[in-house]
This record gives C-alpha cells, sequence and structure tokens, in this order.
C-alpha cells in the first residue's frame, strides 16, 4: 500500500524528535511516497531548525543530503501539477475543513496517488480522515 509522507514525518525519520522511532516503525512493509512540495517543507523544517539553533548549519546540510540520498532509494518521490493546486484550493474553500494551503496541497497529492496519509499534524489528519483518506498519524 502507499503511504504519502507529509514534512512533519519526514524531518522525525531525519531529525532526532520525541516521535523519530514512531515514524520508523510505521515505514514498515509501505511504498513510500514523499512529493516535491513535502520535500520543499522538509527543507524548510531543517533550515528554521538551524536559525533556531537547534542544530547546526554543518547538521542541517548532512541532514539534507541523507534525505536526498533516502529519497533515491527507498521512497517514489512525486512531482507536483496543476491538478494538485486545483484540488487544494477547493479543499481550502471546503471551510469547515480548517485546511491551510500546505496541508491542503499534501492532501490533494496524496489523494491523487491513493495513498494513505501519514502525518503528525492533528488538524491535517482530522481534515484527511473527513476526506476519506486512511490516515496514520
Amino acid at each position: 500500500m502507499n503511504l504519502y509522507l507529509d514534512a512533519s514525518v519526514l524531518i522525525a525519520l531525519f531529525v532526532a524528535e520525541s516521535r523519530s522511532q514512531e515514524a520508523q516503525a510505521a515505514l514498515r512493509g509501505h511504498v513510500l511516497v514523499v512529493s516535491d512540495f513535502a520535500v520543499a517543507e522538509f527543507s524548510s523544517g531543517v533550515a528554521r531548525r538551524a536559525r533556531l539553533g537547534e542544530i547546526t548549519t554543518v547538521q542541517a546540510t548532512t541532514v539534507c543530503a541523507t534525505f536526498d540520498a533516502w529519497i533515491g532509494r527507498a521512497a517514489r518521490c512525486e512531482g507536483i501539477v496543476a491538478a494538485d493546486l486545483v484540488a487544494a484550493i477547493a479543499l481550502v474553500r471546503r471551510f469547515e475543513l480548517g485546511l491551510r494551503t500546505p496541508d491542503a496541497v499534501n492532501i490533494a497529492i496524496a489523494q491523487r496517488c491513493g495513498a494513505r496519509l501519514m502525518t503528525f499534524d492533528a488538524r491535517m489528519a482530522r481534515s484527511a480522515r473527513k476526506l476519506g483518506l486512511t490516515v496514520i498519524a
């Protein structure tokens, strides 16, 4: 089964934090899907940690290099397409979902790929479930 990983999970996989072991354990037995959009969010998250002094810039560079190598061997990288943005706009405009644009884009890509969604973002997980996605959180 395809499992789409958002940035919250990707960061936990490559930067030690409270949910890192949980992220590792949940991946077994799945075809992992990561979008270019999630890669951009991951990179932003790593850069933020470096700016805040949580990790050094050398560590951030190493994390990004390790991540890039991992993507090449362990995950299917899915490009973002115009239809993903159109779908994300429709999701954001479903005001009862309370989605932010990045979350809507990730959900739209997961839907297009027919993938389950793995996220540690509780709001995103709730909204995705309302949309009928299987969520691993």
